[in-house]
């Protein structure tokens, strides 16, 4: 599903969708597990009258091993990604991998060190979020203009209304052996705002270390091995601060998914999902709550691959935004919610 949104925004032509004349982009191949299925994808996703006709594979290896491929995007299952990110890795090709990365922490760092090895570019992606202009607007608001004040606590949910019953046993979001489970499914994006929120540097090589890391504490709900809701409590003792992320397949999220409070007043965070956020609301106490709209035309994806494109035409290997060392970290708070709740992978 994903890869279908990611690239119905990209065949959008950049100049006249969005104003933006540096980068374009060219699906030049897809792969699948048979011709018929990629074929299929082009004649759903793929304009027909588009200048360009993407080449049709049986097999991620042959995506991996087009010379004409610049960099590949996986969209496959939680516990394929480290696999494919490696392959097309070893190929020599840029990487924008969906979240969560990996499955955890270790196979993330294997990712992260053959990339760093083989000098190619890698990003865990669909924290798309974080390159959203309200997600941008959210940051300076907190961290330069200091709009609320001091940060105290934030209240960050995702919620679908999705039950593990409904689903096919063998389906991404409910099979272990699959990486299934809220948390690296919808709960990343909660993860995510609490760092844009908590976190206000992260172009620094160690993404975030400058400020004060958080204690960890996490409930869950498991059902057949995996996790339908969580709930993941980062306490910042020294800030005197708390961020308390939740997500659930057994609801649905508010309009208004989000809720960041400081000393001087607060910034709701409201939008069709958490992933693909509105807008916010300033409420500075003792003024009339102001509020901001940034709508989006088409899923916002866009956003993120137009940075990741600038990043490999000019030769980088990793994003500013979106730094490793902050894929890394984000991913060992998950593992210490998932031991706390005795959520183990059965390859792991």
């Amino acid at each position: 599903m994903i890869a279908s949104w990611f690239v119905s925004d990209i065949v959008r032509n950049p100049a006249t969708h969005r104003d933006e004349h540096e980068v374009r982009h060219i699906v030049q191949a897809i792969g699948s597990s048979s011709i018929a299925k990629a074929q299929e994808f082009v004649k759903d996703y793929i304009p027909k009258e588009g200048p360009h006709k993407p080449a049709v594979y049986a097999s991620y290896e042959e995506v991996y091993n087009d010379p004409n491929v610049d960099i590949i995007y996986v969209a496959t299952p939680h516990s394929l990604h480290m696999k494919n990110t490696l392959d097309a890795i070893k190929a020599g090709k840029h990487v924008l991998c969906e979240k969560p990365m990996a499955i955890n922490a270790a196979e993330t760092k294997k990712m992260v060190d053959a990339a760093r090895a083989k000098g190619v570019f890698l990003m865990e992606g669909s924290v798309w979020t974080r390159f959203f202009p309200v997600a941008k607007e959210l940051q300076k608001l907190i961290h330069n203009d200091k709009a609320i004040g001091t940060v105290r606590r934030a209240f960050l949910d995702f919620a679908q209304d999705r039950p593990f019953d409904t689903l096919p046993s063998d389906s991404r979001g409910r099979d272990p052996k699959l990486g299934a489970g809220v948390l690296l499914d919808m709960g990343m994006y909660t993860l995510t705002w609490a760092s844009m929120v908590f976190h206000s540097n992260l172009k620094a090589k160690d993404a975030g270390q400058e400020h004060e890391q958080p204690k960890v504490v996490s409930r869950m709900s498991l059902n057949g091995g995996a996790d339908e809701m969580s709930t993941v409590v980062l306490e910042y003792p020294k800030s005197h601060a708390q961020a308390i992320c939740t997500s659930s397949y057994l609801s649905t999220t508010n309009h208004e998914f989000g809720l960041v409070e400081g000393t001087d007043g607060s910034i709701g965070i409201y939008g069709e999902t958490t992933s693909k956020p509105g807008g916010l609301v300033l409420r500075v106490k003792g003024k009339e709550p102001q509020r901001m709209d940034f709508p989006v035309d088409g899923w916002g994806l866009f956003y993120e691959a137009d940075a990741v494109a600038k990043n490999v035409r000019d030769g980088k290997t990793e994003n500013e935004s979106m730094p490793l060392d902050e894929s890394m970290r984000v991913m060992r708070i998950i593992d210490e919610a998932r031991q706390q709740n005795g959520l183990k992978y059965p390859q792991e």
